[in-house]
């Protein structure tokens, strides 16, 4: 597996003596290449894994077939989380708004308000009452469309308020171990786990095939293309 690039970070990798004290650990997964890989890292580290899916009113549905089958795949039973965010401003939520086809300055419109705070702290609470020992999130910060809540200085901020806002927080490892990557090295690292990528959805567009404008589909393509390889999902 490629190794992030080293940094002063709470989140370390996740060394073989961490194994024999963590056992449970809860992923948010979405049905991307990033969490798949991020499933199959914390599988392929020994952790026994409780995948935590997320219904919220998103454009389509598809996402949410693929994460379910690659949790089954990776021999993980998902809950699946139904809650609203109801918001407008963001293409992925209101449909009378055009998912973008350009690569965007600032922020692009597919950004939902605050869904890695709300997403984060379902996690928290779920890993709090199963006594998990760990939360991991696919999030990374290169290669990204800017979203605030996929950086560094968020997981920081979350993990201080995690230690501080539950009761067992502080027992509870966090860890975003694809955060300094880019798309290449997280299709490399996972075709090395075997990550089934032909049932991953990367697409913004919740059609039958992608639609290979969207920011997604663009790093999508441009990771299996520097690797010199065809994305399964277009075979």
């Amino acid at each position: 597996m490629i190794k992030a690039k080293r940094h002063t970070t709470y989140l370390p990798a996740v060394r073989q003596g961490d194994i024999r004290h963590t056992k449970k650990a809860v992923i948010l997964l979405s049905g991307g290449i990033d969490s798949a890989t991020t499933l199959y890292i914390a599988k392929n580290k020994g952790f026994e894994c409780f995948p935590l899916v997320f219904d919220y009113g998103q454009r389509h549905a598809k996402e949410l077939r693929c994460a379910k089958a690659v949790a089954k795949k990776a021999g993980s039973e998902p809950i699946v989380m139904k809650i609203s965010l109801p918001w407008m401003g963001s293409s992925l939520l209101d449909r009378t708004l055009k998912v973008p086809e350009k690569r965007q300055k600032g922020i692009p419109n597919t950004y939902v308000p605050g869904r890695n705070i709300v997403f984060m702290s379902f996690a928290l609470s779920y890993a709090e009452s199963i006594k998990a020992d760990a939360i991991f999130i696919g999030a990374h910060s290169q290669d990204y469309s800017g979203y605030p809540d996929c950086r560094k200085e968020f997981f920081d901020a979350f993990n201080e308020m995690k230690n501080k806002g539950t009761k067992s927080g502080k027992n509870i490892k966090l860890y975003t171990p694809i955060l300094h990557m880019n798309k290449t090295q997280i299709i490399k690292c996972g075709s090395k786990l075997n990550v089934p990528f032909a049932i991953t959805w990367s697409c913004y567009q919740g059609k039958k095939k992608p639609c290979l404008k969207c920011d997604s589909c663009y790093y999508r393509m441009k990771g299996f293309e520097s690797l010199g390889l065809k994305d399964p999902i277009l075979c």
